[in-house]
């Protein structure tokens, strides 16, 4: 018994935690607080149109039907501050909390409570968003938050915490999340059977065929073909080989921070991922210890910095890699306080220790499934996204597809609602916008792949723009339709393709395109005020 005590004390007690990563933590920290930041500020932007009351999935409507189905059990299952309140206002508050939260934390400010609120924050969206919050990235925030309310120091401003290591439990289980990224996505790249994985041909259009390209991404398309098959091949390594680097010495972890960071960087420049190659990038320092990290930083201090510069530097660095003289946390005590702690530590056991087995039992049921797991802890943290089984890009697409709204007065003549980030002009170059998610367009790019009766929000949003509703208006660059709202509205499907060096130096344009059909009905409304379908789309062509 005291044995394991001794264990439970040496993993999630953080007087007992390790010191060589604090100048990791204050990194990561701040890289964190950032990316809450880009999350909630997009939010911000769009949160009234996607699940706002006049949204395209108002959150009211989904959380009625939770209710219904769940009973009292609907706080569990959809783990929202929403139940208060599903109005534009409570919305906005929400995210506004958030984002004030993220600079708190950025700045250090209690850092512990700010990410906790964050969490909450982020996960209230999520929980209500429906198709709109369905992301891997998504998860990858969540469980990253949580883990960080147990990975932060304590106190009102903690500075760098020297006397407040982490607890080696949330330490690791933030780093194997990081490994899980990786490695369960190279799994499920093997176990798809996607043929482009095999024979090295997935990355010769990934470029152009990513969800929002950026301009880099479309000077590295026209790369030859043993370019793309050497990235092939690269990403596999790395995803299944390199990464195993996690579990060898520091100096392992030095080699795979210094092939896997330039690879996310490639990643960041040549498509618009949100914030999930950033969190991934941001979780990487915590494989390098103080002394790696020092050193770094002293030759940068000495190489590139300017003078005023310097004396920052010099102050963070000098900092000794120890803990304060007079601390005295590892000491027992039979006050009130330690009695606390000892809870404390007893909540922290429970919560990561699931945590850990959840998210080992879904690696290991990837490639053996028929090993029977207990599988009632992992439905039962489903709710809260804190324990995820991740896999990017196990299958490629072969094709580019966009979905266009169109709006008429006549039947005839169309005139096309033109979106703010996602590919629709022909001479735009496309941009670099991460970590700002816009999930409205994003959202189109996975409903291109199937037919609208899998994807009513391509429907739903028909409705919205008959109705000339500001908030969703919001989510397109403009309105073609300001003065009235249009009699007729539809959705056609282009094919996209990048144009060649040769055609863009003629011409301009970055991309060429191809229409398809019509996509989804034609929208109008009837003499009840009723929404009816005047038109009903032909058979499209395959397109996955």
């Amino acid at each position: 018994m005291e044995r394991s005590g001794q264990v439970a004390g040496w993993l999630f007690d953080s007087s007992n935690g390790p010191r060589h990563c604090l100048i990791g933590r204050w990194i990561f920290l701040r890289a964190l607080a950032g990316i809450y930041f880009s999350a909630f500020f997009s939010l911000l932007y769009q949160i009234k149109g996607l699940i706002g009351p006049q949204g395209i999935l108002p959150a009211q409507r989904y959380l009625s039907e939770v209710a219904r189905m769940m009973g009292p059990l609907r706080y569990w299952y959809a783990p929202t501050l929403f139940w208060l309140s599903t109005n534009s206002h409570w919305l906005m508050a929400t995210m506004w909390i958030g984002l004030l939260a993220s600079i708190l934390a950025f700045l250090n400010l209690w850092p512990r409570l700010c990410f906790f609120i964050c969490f909450v924050c982020f996960l209230s969206f999520v929980a209500a968003a429906g198709d709109f919050s369905s992301y891997q990235s998504d998860g990858m925030l969540l469980e990253a938050g949580f883990l960080t309310c147990f990975f932060a120091p304590p106190g009102l401003r903690p500075g760098w915490a020297w006397s407040h290591p982490p607890a080696r439990a949330s330490l690791f289980l933030l780093l194997w999340e990081w490994f899980r990224i990786y490695f369960e996505s190279g799994l499920v790249k093997l176990l798809s059977g996607d043929r482009q994985w095999r024979d090295f041909t997935a990355m010769d259009e990934y470029y152009q065929n990513s969800p929002l390209p950026t301009w880099i991404g479309w000077w590295v398309e026209h790369l030859p073909h043993w370019f793309h098959a050497f990235m092939t091949g690269g990403t596999l390594f790395l995803e299944l080989g390199v990464v195993l680097l996690l579990f060898f010495s520091k100096r392992g972890r030095l080699v795979c921070f210094l092939i896997v960071t330039p690879w996310e960087l490639g990643v960041i420049l040549t498509g618009n991922y949100a914030f999930l190659n950033y969190l991934v990038l941001a979780l990487g320092f915590l494989l390098l210890d103080n002394r790696i990290l020092q050193r770094c930083a002293r030759g940068i201090c000495r190489r590139w910095l300017p003078a005023p510069l310097k004396k920052v530097l010099a102050s963070i660095v000098s900092v000794p890699i120890q803990a304060d003289p007079d601390d005295h946390l590892g000491e027992p005590s039979r006050s009130v306080g330690a009695h606390f702690k000892a809870l404390r530590v007893a909540l922290s056991a429970v919560v990561l220790g699931w945590i850990a087995y959840n998210t080992t039992a879904e690696l290991i049921n990837m490639p053996f499934r028929t090993v029977s797991l207990p599988d009632t802890p992992i439905r039962a943290l489903d709710p809260f996204r804190i324990s995820n089984q991740y896999g990017l890009f196990a299958v490629m697409t072969r094709g580019r597809y966009e979905i266009e709204f169109q709006g008429s007065d006549d039947n005839l003549s169309w005139i096309e609602y033109p979106f703010r980030y996602k590919p629709q002009a022909l001479n735009e170059r496309p941009r670099i916008y991460a970590p700002y998610q816009p999930r409205f367009d994003w959202n189109l790019w996975f409903a291109s792949l199937g037919d609208w009766e899998q994807n009513q929000i391509v429907p739903l949003t028909q409705e919205r723009l008959l109705d000339n509703d500001p908030d969703v208006l919001e989510l397109f660059r403009s309105n073609p339709f300001a003065q009235t709202p249009p009699r007729y509205v539809r959705a056609v499907l282009w094919q996209y393709w990048f144009t060649s060096i040769r055609e863009k130096g003629t011409t301009g344009n970055w991309w060429r395109r191809q229409l398809l059909g019509q996509y989804s009905p034609t929208l109008s409304r009837g003499a009840d005020g009723k929404f009816e379908a005047i038109a009903w789309p032909g058979t499209l062509p395959r397109h996955e």
